[in-house]
């Protein structure tokens, strides 16, 4: 068995819209030199790190704060981070009057630093600090914490939030990470996992099912706010025709026994 490594935090986002018929996702699809997940169709998302931590010590930096933890601030700020920078979505504020940041805004802030954000030549935190905002934590609404199981020489401790995507925000990929991005109905995603149209991760799909079941943004968020969260570890087993994936059951995924694929 490979060493075991320990896990790093990370956290994503599960932006929601209205659709024509069905709820609709942002998803992108990892670039295929990325060593985790590669080619894979994900939510955006990625690890907290040290300028995360630099900016849960800058209170005025985000509203929405309040009740939560310095380890969950991180998350939430390493979530709309890691968006910003994959899709150019930001959930932010402006600090003088509380108000969101409209599309234009939004734009005019991703063309001006999201490229050297990406390349490591600006810190968020300086972003924040130089345009008067507040990132909007209290838009985010846990839906989920997997964690990598345990064996594998990559794991990460994963938050899932759901968060209504701000008006008129339609997001891009930023051609580094990713490779291409849709809005997608969660059930269309799933077919398309099944059919071999998308790779899907495991507790994507198992998120994307869950997700499948409410009808509009507003009841996905209603149903989350109500969800008691139960950590997932998936534990994996060999068995004569394939793999299996075994996660507690009250953790709400319809199943405590998954197949995962024939033995290659």
């Amino acid at each position: 068995m490979p060493e075991t490594s320990a896990s790093r935090p990370a956290s994503t986002i599960l932006l929601l819209r209205d659709g024509a018929k069905d709820i609709e996702v942002f998803m992108m699809v990892r670039h295929h030199q990325i060593e985790f997940n590669s080619g894979a169709l994900v939510f955006p998302g990625g690890s907290v790190d040290a300028g995360d931590q630099e900016i849960v010590a800058r209170a005025d930096l985000y509203s929405g704060g309040e009740g939560l933890s310095e380890a969950d601030r991180g998350f939430r700020i390493a979530a709309i981070r890691e968006t910003f920078e994959e899709s150019g979505i930001l959930l932010a504020r402006a600090k003088d009057s509380g108000t969101p940041i409209d599309a234009r805004r939004a734009g005019e802030i991703a063309d001006a630093h999201r490229v050297a954000l990406n390349e490591h030549k600006i810190s968020f935190l300086s972003i924040l600090a130089d345009n008067g905002l507040q990132l909007a934590l209290d838009t985010l609404v846990p839906y989920a914490h997997w964690i990598t199981p345990e064996g594998l020489p990559k794991r990460f401790d994963t938050w899932f939030f759901l968060a209504a995507a701000p008006p008129d925000q339609l997001g891009a990929h930023d051609g580094r990470e990713s490779t291409d991005s849709i809005w997608v109905s969660p059930r269309e995603a799933v077919e398309g996992g099944e059919s071999g149209r998308f790779k899907l991760p495991f507790p994507t799909t198992r998120n994307l099912i869950r997700l499948a079941k409410q009808g509009s943004v507003d009841a996905a968020l209603d149903h989350a706010r109500g969800l008691s969260i139960v950590t997932v570890m998936p534990v994996m087993t060999k068995t004569e025709t394939g793999r299996q994936l075994r996660i507690p059951r009250e953790a709400g995924y319809d199943g405590e026994v998954f197949e995962v694929g024939a033995v290659g």
